[in-house]
């Protein structure tokens, strides 16, 4: 994994993130998703790190890098503030503008972003989510069905965080399994579990959800009509739940005037891990447009 990365926890405003770096070429910043770490890119990092200097990073409260308490209205984990860390990490390695490829929570950070750091983000791509504001909007019974861990995760606490804490494994699986379409994991799975089933951290990603229906939404819906105007990729699984309910193309098209590229990958919702030629494909493609 990462052959030829370098590890480094990188000191930012709130704490110390945890990322690989390696490769050459233009800075592209790949941030993953939930219940996952950077790891979740080993299957597709090497590749790109022949065009690109890569840097894999843990968002807040996940994989290596650092956790916060709570506070009452959710902002320690906002979007808005785990996009600061991710902008000052890359300002912390040397890397004033750069792409930006998420997956997922990672997806969701990316485009607050590209919003408060319009002038950093080159171009961003997008895997398998449409945007937040948009997703609860739509809302209607299939899609709570099938992303009932939305609704789920944001209780009060300590609801959830002891409910999966009584099992962390089997409910790590559970999101694992079910989104993927019950696809191996492999190695990363164990260095998924090695860190989510840690009660700081399962507090904290659920933080992390609960920012996404409360404080969140209240920063997106001030930003309704503000066009973050960069180009933007979309991906999406052709067998996950945004393949299936959203016209994603159509949905982000709304948020820039610059060409919006997509296209299905066959895949569940963990696109880099399940196909990840096609992955490496499309963000080649993409992003050496504007190298």
């Amino acid at each position: 994994m990462f052959k030829g990365f370098k590890k480094k926890l990188v000191k930012v405003k709130r704490g110390k993130i945890f990322c690989r770096v390696g490769g050459k070429g233009p800075p592209l910043l790949l941030l993953h998703g939930y219940p996952q770490t950077h790891i979740m890119w080993h299957r597709t990092a090497n590749e790109l790190s022949k065009s690109f200097t890569i840097i894999a990073a843990d968002l807040r409260g996940y994989g290596s890098s650092f956790v916060l308490k709570s506070d009452h209205k959710h902002i320690n984990y906002s979007k808005r503030e785990m996009a600061k860390d991710m902008v000052q990490l890359m300002d912390k390695l040397g890397f004033k503008k750069f792409f930006i490829a998420g997956h997922d929570r990672g997806g969701r950070v990316a485009h607050r972003m590209a919003r408060d750091y319009r002038k950093k983000i080159i171009a961003m791509s997008v895997l398998d989510i449409c945007p937040t504001l948009d997703m609860y909007e739509m809302t209607e019974k299939n899609f709570a069905k099938a992303y009932f861990h939305w609704f789920f995760l944001i209780q009060p606490k300590w609801l959830p965080e002891r409910m999966i804490e009584s099992d962390p494994k089997k409910w790590m699986k559970n999101c694992l399994d079910k989104w993927s379409g019950n696809s191996k994991f492999g190695k990363a799975e164990k260095i998924y579990f090695k860190a989510f089933k840690q009660k700081k951290r399962i507090h904290a990603t659920c933080e992390d959800y609960r920012a996404s229906a409360t404080i969140d939404l209240e920063h997106d819906k001030k930003d309704r009509k503000k066009i973050i105007n960069i180009p933007i990729q979309v991906l999406w699984g052709t067998k996950g739940v945004i393949g299936k309910q959203f016209n994603s193309l159509k949905i982000w098209r709304k948020y820039t005037k610059q060409k919006v590229y997509g296209a299905g990958i066959k895949s569940g919702h963990f696109i880099p891990e399940q196909n990840p030629k096609e992955t490496i494909k499309h963000l080649n493609f993409f992003f050496n447009k504007y190298v």
